[in-house]
This record gives structure tokens, C-alpha cells and sequence, in this order.
């Protein structure tokens, strides 16, 4: 994941990109953390997706920082990045950006390391495929 250089969300598109919305705040209008870690999850396993060459499943989570909390109304955008391809399992690095819809600034709210494995129909472990 290449950052810009300017301080900004890395460069090119997000895995993932959404509002958060006042179902998933907390009663201090902050969003749930682990609505945040869920986004997060779906975004992590885009890349994981399509470098599996099918379903995936989440095995860990290495490493999560909050750096600063989403507001009801930000602009979410959750970046991917491979970071490492074994046999069967792949650590996808997570970025979560947010826009603040009132000052239209965006901020670094989380980072963190997901794990995924390469599953068959059945839920068992398989390879992935070589590139």
C-alpha cells in the first residue's frame, strides 16, 4: 500500500467504501468499534479473494490500532494490500480512512492485520493456487 506522500490515504482505489450510519454508533454518537473491525474484514478479503481464486475465510486478526474515532456520517474507505501469500494462507494489511462530511477532511482512524485461509466447498483448508 503506497501512501501519496502528502500525509493522505494511499494511492488508488479502496477495497471498500462506505457511510456509517447512526445504527452503528455507540450512545456518544462514536461508531462501535467492531463495526469498524468488520469493514475492515470484508475489505481485507477482496485481495484475498481474488488471489485465492475463491472463498476465503478469516483465521486472525495479527494487530488492530484505533487512531482516532468514525463519526456518524463519515465517509469510510477501508484500503487492502497482500502482504503475504503462503500455502493455503494469506495476511492482507488494512488502512481505514475517514472523510468527515462537515469539514471535509479525511483521517487515518485504523490499521490492522487480518489473516485469511484458502477454503474448499466444504470449509476445508486448500492451496492456493500458484500466479
Amino acid at each position: 500500500m503506497k501512501n501519496r506522500g502528502d500525509g493522505g490515504p494511499p494511492d488508488g482505489e479502496p477495497a471498500l467504501k462506505t457511510v456509517a450510519m447512526p445504527g452503528d454508533a455507540n450512545p456518544n454518537g462514536d461508531i462501535f468499534g467492531g463495526w469498524v473491525m468488520a469493514q475492515m474484514d470484508l475489505a481485507g478479503a477482496v485481495p484475498a479473494v481474488r488471489r485465492a481464486q475463491g472463498r476465503v475465510a478469516t483465521v486472525a486478526v495479527e494487530a488492530m490500532r484505533f487512531h482516532k474515532p468514525v463519526f456518524v456520517g463519515d465517509l469510510v474507505s477501508c484500503y487492502a494490500d497482500l502482504v503475504t501469500v503462503g500455502r493455503t494462507s494469506m495476511t492482507v494489511r488494512v488502512e481505514t480512512w475517514a472523510e468527515r462530511r462537515i469539514v471535509q477532511e479525511r483521517v487515518k482512524v485504523t490499521e490492522g492485520i487480518f489473516v485469511y485461509v484458502a477454503i474448499d466447498e466444504t470449509g476445508g483448508k486448500r492451496s492456493i493456487p500458484e500466479v
